[in-house]
């Protein structure tokens, strides 16, 4: 009898720790291209690139001292329910080419959760006029062996918190990070195969 109980006992922890029985829904997964047409670029808080362009840059050019900062937006409505729990949240971007100090070996990147209303202007660039609504970075940074490959950062926090405060677009600033560092540029393709993606896991 007592083998019997403790079958039952162990058959209904591997039930719980499956999730079997409970009325958590199961998790979805959402993939969310960002929109080409709002996608930008902004050099030294003076020039926004035009929209659809084939990349956008981000960093410092360690050639001309200009710095770019990019942004990139993904649509939420209709893709994350307001009420949705989030799981997890993937950045993925395709580096078409980095430009790297001739002293460096990397590039360390920010990526700052912003609200503004599209399109980009100038004036987005500065920190002070559009203050981030948090931040994570690229880890490790940006070197030359991911030219020409997918990067994918784990910006779950940044998406909690856009949850949070019931953003419909999920906008993200592109930089580089801050502190003594020697400066670089990436370049961030924007065309359809290898677009921005953002991928969201949810319940």
């Amino acid at each position: 009898m007592k083998k019997r109980y403790f079958a039952s006992f162990l058959i209904s922890l591997m039930l719980l720790a499956s999730g079997c029985g409970s009325n958590t829904p199961p998790v979805v997964v959402a993939s969310i291209a960002s929109s080409a047409a709002y996608d930008a670029d902004v050099l030294n808080g003076t020039t926004v690139s035009p929209p659809n362009t084939a990349s956008v840059l981000a960093g410092i050019d360690p050639f001309s001292s200009s710095e770019y900062r990019a942004f990139l937006l993904f649509p939420l409505v209709g893709a994350v329910p307001g009420n949705a729990f989030i799981d997890s949240a993937t950045l993925d971007i395709f580096i078409d080419s980095i430009t790297l100090h001739p002293s460096a070996s990397s590039i360390p990147i920010r990526i700052e959760l912003v609200s503004y209303n599209p399109p980009v202007i100038p004036s987005d660039y500065d920190r002070v006029n559009l203050p981030p609504l948090a931040y994570t970075t690229i880890i490790p940074p940006i070197s030359t062996a991911d030219v020409l490959r997918h990067v994918r950062i784990d910006v779950t926090g940044l998406m909690v918190e856009a949850q949070i405060r019931g953003l419909s677009n999920f906008q993200i600033r592109i930089l580089e990070d801050d502190g003594f560092v020697y400066p670089g540029l990436i370049e961030i393709n924007e065309t359809n195969a290898k677009a921005p993606l953002l991928v969201v896991a949810y319940h």
